[in-house]
C-alpha cells in the first residue's frame, strides 16, 4: 500500500479542487492526468503575448460568492463579459437575443413591438400542450425567423442531429431580453482569469503533499491502482471505469483548428457563433479579445471549432443528457455505490453538463463530506 491518502484520478477543475482542499487537511495526495498537461478543459497556453483557451472558450462567471471569493484565491480576473455575435450569411446578429438582435432582424424600435412581432411567429406554430422538442420550444420562446437563423443550423451542428429529435429542455433556459443588453450571463460575477487559467489549477496542486504525474492513464493499470490506494477521486468516463458493461453513454466531442495570423484584429469579438448549415464550424475564437487585445502588436490566433461525433478514444466534451442516456448514467450510478472506495465527480463521473463554478461547487461539497 501507498503512504499516499488520495489518488485523484484527473488534473481538471474538480481532482485540483479535491486534491487541494485535501493537502490543506494535511492528507498526501497523487495526481495522474494522461494529458501532458494540468488544468484539463480549462487549460491555457501562451502563444504570442496571448492565453490561448486550448479547448473552447472559458468564460467563468457565478452568482455564488462563496466560489467567487474561492477562485480570486488562484487568479485576479479582469471584467470581461461575454457578448458573443452571431454570423448568418454574411450578417452579424447580437446574442443573446435581445433589442440589439430583434432591431437588426425587424428594424423594431420597443419592447412592445418585439414582443408582438415574436407572438405573431410563434401563433404559427399552433401548439396545443408543452413543447414536445427543441424546435418547437425555441420557436415558442423565441419565434420563427430567430429559430431558422440562429438557433436551428447551429444546434443541429453542435448535436449532430435534427432539432425535432433534440429534448425541448437543451434550449429551455436559453436568455431572452427585452432589453438593449449584450450580457450573454445574469451571473453578479463574470471575468477572464488574467494570465489564463492554467495557473489556477498549478497554484491549486502547488503543495509538498501533492504529487502530480501528467501523461499518465488510469486505465493502463486500473487494478494496480485499485489495490494500491485507498481512496480514489475519479474524474473520468463513468461507463469507461466500468469497461462500458452496461453499454456506451453517449457523447459529443470538438475538433479544434487553431491559427496565427499576421493581423492585430481579425473579428473584433472573442466569440463569433457561425448559425447557417454550411458553415462546417460552429464558432470562432479570437484568443485576444478575453483579455482586451493584449499581446503581440501584428498578431493574432483564433480557433475554429467543429463539432464531430464521439467515438472510443476521442475527447468527450459534453455528455449527451437524453432520457435514454440519463436512465443509463443511472445504471451505472447505482454500480459506483459499490465501489466504496471510489468518489466520482466531474463533468464526465456525474454525466452531466458542469460550467465551472458549478464543478467547483460540486468538488467542494465532495471534499468536505470526505474530509470533515
Amino acid at each position: 500500500m501507498t503512504k499516499d491518502d488520495y489518488l485523484v484520478v484527473g488534473a481538471g477543475l474538480f481532482g485540483a479542487v479535491f486534491a487541494h482542499e485535501a493537502a490543506l487537511h494535511h492528507k498526501r495526495v497523487t495526481v495522474i492526468e494522461k494529458r501532458d498537461h494540468v488544468a484539463g478543459n480549462i487549460y491555457t497556453k501562451e502563444i504570442d503575448g496571448i492565453q490561448v483557451h486550448q479547448y473552447g472558450a472559458h468564460i467563468f462567471h457565478t452568482s455564488d460568492q462563496e466560489i467567487w471569493d474561492y477562485v480570486n484565491q488562484f487568479a485576479t480576473f479582469n471584467r470581461y463579459t461575454n457578448s458573443p455575435l452571431a454570423s448568418y450569411q454574411g450578417k452579424m446578429y447580437n446574442l443573446p437575443f435581445n433589442m440589439n438582435t430583434f432591431s437588426e432582424l425587424w428594424g423594431v424600435r420597443t419592447p412592445a413591438e418585439a414582443k408582438q412581432e415574436i407572438e405573431r411567429q410563434r401563433a404559427s406554430l399552433q401548439l396545443t400542450g408543452a413543447p414536445r422538442n427543441l424546435e418547437e420550444q425555441a420557436i415558442s420562446l423565441v419565434g420563427t425567423d430567430i429559430y431558422e437563423k440562429l438557433i436551428k443550423g447551429y444546434t443541429e451542428k453542435q448535436w449532430g442531429q435534427q432539432a425535432k429529435d433534440l429534448p425541448a429542455f437543451i434550449i429551455r433556459r436559453l436568455p431572452v431580453r427585452y432589453t438593449f443588453d449584450n450580457n450573454y450571463f445574469n451571473d453578479t460575477y463574470q471575468g477572464i482569469p488574467i494570465g489564463g487559467y492554467t495557473q489556477i489549477v498549478e497554484k491549486m496542486l502547488a503543495s509538498d503533499l501533492i504529487t502530480v504525474e501528467t501523461g499518465v492513464d488510469f486505465f493502463d493499470n486500473q487494478a494496480q491502482y485499485l489495490k494500491t490506494y485507498p481512496k480514489i477521486i475519479f474524474s473520468g468516463m463513468i461507463d469507461q471505469y466500468f469497461n462500458y458493461q452496461l453499454g456506451e453513454l453517449a457523447y459529443r466531442s470538438l475538433k479544434f483548428e487553431t491559427e496565427e495570423l499576421n493581423v492585430d484584429n481579425y473579428q473584433g469579438n472573442a466569440v463569433v457563433n457561425y448559425t447557417d448549415a454550411a458553415t462546417p464550424f460552429t464558432r470562432i475564437i479570437e484568443h485576444k479579445h478575453f483579455e482586451f487585445g493584449q499581446g503581440d502588436a501584428g498578431k493574432t490566433i483564433i480557433t475554429r471549432e467543429y463539432p464531430k461525433a464521439w467515438q472510443r478514444g476521442d475527447e468527450p466534451y459534453y455528455p449527451i443528457n437524453t432520457v435514454k442516456n440519463n436512465d443509463l448514467y443511472k445504471a451505472y450510478a447505482a454500480l459506483a455505490k459499490n465501489e466504496k472506495n471510489v468518489i466520482f465527480g466531474g463533468r464526465l463521473g456525474q454525466y452531466r453538463y458542469f460550467d465551472m463554478h458549478q464543478v467547483i461547487h460540486s468538488a467542494l461539497v465532495a471534499a468536505r463530506k470526505e474530509l470533515e
